[in-house]
This record gives C-alpha cells, sequence and structure tokens, in this order.
C-alpha cells in the first residue's frame, strides 16, 4: 500500500512528465532502506529467523554466516532484463539487502539450517533448553589485609 508520500511524488513526476530514474525516485519517496525485515521467533528449541526475500536465485543471491555470535544475512535481487523496455513501471526493491540478528547465547553455529520456498528464507538454529533466568553469585573480596570493620581513617 502506497503512502501519501508516494502518492504525492507518483503524482508529481506523471504530471510534469520527467523521467526520473528507478533509484533517483525511489531515494525521494524514502525508499533508502537497505536492511532485511525479519520475523523471529522460537519453536522449541530452535530459533526461527525468517524474510521474505521474493525474484531471488538463493544459490546465487543469498550469503548466511555466522559470525561472534550474529547471523549475518546478505542478499541480492537484480533488476530485470526487461527494465529498459517501453513503458515499464515497477514498484519493486532491487540492490543488496542484509541483516544481522544476534543468536542467543550458547547457539551453535554448526546447527544453523536455511531453506527457501515460495519467495521466504527461514533460518533455524539450535539453541540450549532455557531454565529460566539465572544468577551467578559474585564474591567479593577485600582487597590487603584489611579486617571487617571499617578503616582507621573513615570519617562518619
Amino acid at each position: 500500500m502506497l503512502n501519501s508520500k508516494e502518492i504525492d511524488m507518483d503524482n508529481l513526476f506523471r504530471r510534469t512528465g520527467i523521467d526520473v530514474p528507478e533509484p533517483v525516485r525511489r531515494f525521494l519517496q524514502g525508499e533508502t532502506d537497505t536492511w532485511l525485515r525479519v520475523e523471529e521467533y522460537r519453536d522449541g528449541n530452535t530459533l526461527v529467523v525468517r524474510t521474505d526475500i521474493p525474484g531471488i536465485d538463493p544459490d546465487k543471491d543469498i550469503d548466511i554466516t555466522v559470525t561472534e555470535g550474529n547471523l549475518n544475512i546478505a542478499a541480492r535481487r537484480t533488476e530485470p532484463a526487461h527494465k529498459d523496455q517501453p513503458g515499464y513501471r515497477s514498484e519493486v526493491r532491487y540492490g543488496e539487502y542484509s541483516r544481522s540478528v544476534p543468536l542467543p547465547r550458547g547457539a551453535d553455529p554448526d546447527t544453523v539450517e536455511a531453506s527457501y520456498i515460495d519467495g521466504v528464507l527461514e533460518i533455524r538454529a539450535q539453541i540450549p533448553e532455557q531454565s529460566g533466568p539465572s544468577a551467578t553469585k559474585v564474591h567479593v573480596s577485600r582487597g590487603g589485609n584489611q579486617s571487617p570493620e571499617a578503616p582507621e581513617n573513615f570519617v562518619t
């Protein structure tokens, strides 16, 4: 659905007859984001990350890596060959997109699997079982040989 800014820009371009290149039109309409929008949830002991990337070849256009506890997704959608045909108009976004999603602590990068079905990229990673919030008690040591009483030069 187009927002009012997009409608106003489209109307302006049509009324003036100015042929605005697609990247410029998108920039003027505020389409500058190059990050993937994701859906993330837990399915038992599995983290599921999904994103819509229709119209790509997953073998050539998607790179998924895990580094320093982050799931990194990069995708490319190239413009079609028919983009130079008369009357061509597109509202589809082309270019490079990326997103990093922090993995939960203890997630095993070797368990990350990805599938691409009907334009939806789904990535699954096994995560350790959550047993509720845990706290670790930290012992506070005393410096030197001080006794538990207040130091001599302590002013009350």
